[in-house]
């Protein structure tokens, strides 16, 4: 299968524990032929920051050779070939492509093609990927850059021990359980309960699935309330 040589990502890398950046003057729904014939992009979380991918083609193929789509080279455990993100109609789907360290969405692992929601956390090899569905434009184009809710000091506390996994050196980590935040923080089980309650609440993230964890610590680290910084910090 041809692929389609790299090409740059119009909009600027943002500095570790920094928050995306579009060109100057611009935000992601702005530029025409991008977002919204793309309907989707990507958040990719490398080691040396993270960066804005619009998903351009109706085929996006990621793995470190350098006849990616999308290129991470800077990540071993990737395979050469390792993914390739599909656009089937209205929907982007993800399939793995026989990669050594496997492909998992929302920590599960990919049979066949995944169908991707909105917040979706993608992990190829130790890369961490999230999903956006520009679909919603007037939702969509602005997250990335809205404003984190106002919190307790108590409630970033229990956000940063949620999100402190996701950049261990370990592959295919989830944030924090309940019990992980407890024993990090020294409080209870049901405190933490309470505390993600509200949380879930300020960051309109709304059900009952286990997925709502994968949302918050999405929504905290794009938004801005937890910053890459705080998470190598350490307890």
């Amino acid at each position: 299968m041809l692929v389609p040589p790299p090409t740059r990502c119009p909009w600027h890398d943002f500095a570790r524990g920094g928050r995306a950046r579009s060109e100057p003057g611009t935000t992601p729904g702005d530029r025409a032929g991008t977002m919204t014939e793309s309907l989707g992009y990507l958040e990719v979380w490398e080691d040396s920051g993270t960066r804005l991918v619009p998903l351009r083609d109706a085929a996006v193929l990621v793995g470190k050779s350098d006849r990616s789509t999308l290129q991470i080279a800077s990540d071993p455990s990737l395979s050469r070939a390792h993914a390739v993100f599909e656009r089937l109609g209205p929907v982007w789907c993800v399939r793995d492509l026989g990669s050594k360290n496997g492909t998992l969405v929302n920590g599960r692992p990919v049979a066949g093609q995944q169908a991707l929601h909105d917040g979706d956390e993608i992990r190829l090899g130790r890369t961490r990927l999230v999903f956006r569905d520009d679909d919603r434009t007037s939702q969509s184009a602005t997250r990335v850059g809205l404003a984190p809710p106002q919190l307790t000091r108590r409630e970033r506390d229990v956000l940063v021990a949620l999100c402190r996994p996701l950049l261990e050196g370990g592959l295919f980590r989830e944030p924090a359980e309940t019990k992980e935040i407890a024993r990090s923080l020294v409080v209870s089980e049901g405190a933490v309960k309470q505390h993600l309650l509200h949380l879930y609440d300020k960051f309109a993230i709304y059900g009952t699935s286990e997925r709502r964890r994968v949302q918050l610590a999405n929504e905290a680290l794009g938004r801005g309330a937890v910053h890459v910084s705080d998470l190598a910090a350490g307890p």
